[in-house]
């Protein structure tokens, strides 16, 4: 499609041009930037921070929302589920969207829409209200993602401006679900649960008043045309069978009737998508967005990173709470050291290096930094001396930094040399992968953890301690697998990313 992808490019040169004489007449004259010229940044990673937190943010509080609301021990996931299918199957749909009718416009719509959603769900007092809530958050969240990358990379075009942008976009996405957990605990200890959605309503309120300040749509890179039909319905329903099918796995197990059906069935629907996308003339999801060697590495590695990281949290949690003792706020807190670790690395390492050197320079050791780190959690037993000083404070920190680095390296990548009408798509399917990636993960670590336990309660058998050491056993297992994933990543990196200065890096 020669036609289309000029198209594009001049799109791509129009939007940056137009940025780039914006920029020009703020500095004219040697002037000092505008300080209201870094708004968007803080707009955009309110937004970001908002869609990782709610991710997580409910989990501590599940017991509080159950026993207020009557809910039963089998509906409660619902109400973390309610938000992840709508959010990893739309966001291919939300992209599309951001592209067809502009960036900003989607993003202003979309961030009303979750911050209503969320006040309603905090204002439930039936268990459908909430699921519903929670179901509406993921579906302006799959809209809004992609359009906050857009126009993050659309605003932020010179190098070293890029390379800090990125860096607190990339800390929001790492620092998120930990401060998730530890906000969730927090709330629901010492005020109420239902803030827990709520946070989000002053967040928003907040990102509102900076919005004036976030470039407007380039009316010349607005895509024209319809949705492509059969592309969305087979994206979205195969996205949807794909994730509701992982979930189901971790409790059901993989030889689940249920969960065999909704895994071949998303395969094929996938398959379907890839073909249909191929032969139609405005796709959903264009194959050239994925034909980028680079661009495709870094979907590939963040996919494969995420699955690795997944178990590490579940992990964490359940180590200092059910191990160590400690309350859902401690542990928030123990966690708070990968946060840490995760704004060092994003902020202050790629934030600052992203412009001076190559992205394989900053994956690779990024990446073998958090194998090293899940590694080390991996000899962690139930009565380990010196937990915190020898195993969890270094271990946090090389993934936290592993994680920070990565990530906006990986998010700078994955939108580069982009036309505008296909930058939201982009950003989507990046999402989207990270998505699927902490699916399988999650469903893959607790398969393999459970076999580990239960063959380690046949050997040693279920005495005082036995079942605690044989779950700290099992997730050692698991943290093994994640390593070896970790690895993987590692290698995808090193092989598809170029150095530096040759075509394609």
């Amino acid at each position: 499609m020669p036609e289309q992808d000029q198209k594009d490019q001049k799109d791509q040169r129009d939007q940056r041009e137009w940025q780039d004489q914006q920029d020009r007449q703020d500095r004219k004259q040697g002037a000092p930037p505008d300080p209201r010229h870094w708004w968007p940044l803080v707009v955009i990673a309110l937004a970001q921070l908002m869609i990782v937190l709610d991710g997580t943010i409910v989990n501590i509080a599940l017991p509080s929302m159950q026993s207020e609301l009557g809910m039963s021990d089998g509906d409660r996931q619902w109400a973390i589920i309610a938000y992840v299918l709508p959010f990893g199957g739309l966001l291919l749909l939300g992209g599309r969207i951001s592209g067809l009718v502009g960036h900003r416009r989607t993003f202003l719509i979309s961030l009303i829409g979750f911050a209503a959603a969320s006040a309603l769900g905090g204002a439930a007092n039936t268990t459908g209200v909430l699921f519903g809530a929670r179901a509406l958050q993921g579906v302006f969240a799959a809209a809004m993602a992609p359009a906050a990358l857009s126009l993050l990379t659309l605003t932020f075009t010179d190098p070293k401006e890029r390379g800090k942008a990125f860096g607190v976009y990339g800390a929001m996405g790492a620092a998120g679900s930990g401060v998730g957990l530890l906000a969730g605990g927090v709330l629901t200890e010492f005020l109420d649960w239902r803030w827990c959605l709520w946070v989000n309503v002053p967040i928003a309120a907040l990102a509102l008043l900076g919005l004036p300040y976030v470039p407007r749509d380039a009316g010349a890179g607005v895509r024209s045309g319809g949705l492509d039909i059969p592309g969305v319905l087979l994206s979205v329903s195969g996205l949807t069978a794909l994730v509701y099918g992982l979930s189901r796995a971790e409790s059901r197990g993989w030889d689940d009737p249920l969960v065999l059906v909704l895994l071949f069935a998303s395969v094929a629907l996938l398959v379907a998508f890839l073909a249909v996308e191929a032969r139609v003339r405005q796709p959903l999801l264009p194959p050239r967005v994925l034909r980028h060697r680079a661009r495709g590495a870094a979907f590939f590695v963040s996919a494969l990173m995420l699955a690795a990281l997944f178990g590490c949290f579940l992990f964490l949690s359940y180590y200092a709470q059910t191990v160590l003792g400690y309350s859902p706020v401690e542990a928030g807190l123990t966690i708070m050291v990968l946060v840490v670790g995760s704004l060092i690395g994003s902020m202050l390492i790629a934030g600052r290096l992203l412009s001076r050197v190559g992205v394989r320079t900053l994956m690779v050791p990024g990446l073998l930094a958090m194998a090293a780190g899940l590694l080390v959690l991996s000899f962690l037993e139930a009565d380990s001396a010196h937990v915190l000083a020898l195993y969890l404070v270094p271990a946090q920190l090389l993934i936290g930094l592993g994680l920070g680095i990565v990530l906006t390296a990986a998010t700078s990548l994955a939108t580069e040399e982009v036309g505008y009408a296909d930058m939201g798509t982009a950003s989507a399917a990046f999402n989207a992968g990270q998505q699927v990636g902490g699916a399988v993960g999650t469903a893959l670590f607790n398969t393999v953890a459970t076999t580990a336990t239960a063959a380690y309660l046949r050997d040693q058998g279920t005495g005082s301690g036995s079942v605690t050491s044989a779950t700290v056993h099992g997730f050692g297992v698991g943290l093994l697998v994640a390593t070896g994933i970790m690895l993987l990543a590692a290698l995808v990196a090193t092989v598809l990313l170029r150095p530096r200065g040759t075509r394609g890096a």
